[in-house]
């Protein structure tokens, strides 16, 4: 079990380059990805074929300006994310028990 994190800085200048922003964000929900906080995003992985699935999806998706970076995290390090919203800790989120197909 594995962890997708996408990290991305997409140019918004432009009313072309604020449609490229939010289709990539838009492809990403659509792709089981849960935002994390606003440009980072988190999808999780039961074997690793999905993950290289996932990671070529995620290439085919980027938009021509922009950087985006993508991080592979097992499950356990997921779990052990601190994360404190508010000044009060607040545990991950938990591996889906079974896993969506679309």
């Amino acid at each position: 079990m594995a962890w997708v994190l996408v990290f991305f800085d997409l140019p918004v200048g432009t009313t072309e380059e604020r449609k490229a922003a939010s289709n990539f964000r838009k492809n990403l929900l659509r792709d089981g990805y849960m935002m994390v906080q606003f440009s980072v995003y988190a999808r999780p992985c039961g074997t690793a074929d999905r993950v290289d699935t996932q990671i070529r999806r995620l290439k085919s998706k980027i938009p021509s300006k922009g950087e985006v970076r993508g991080l592979l995290i097992s499950d356990a390090q997921w779990g052990r994310m601190i994360i404190i919203r508010s000044q009060q800790k607040v545990d991950s989120e938990k591996m889906p028990e079974q896993m969506m197909f679309f």
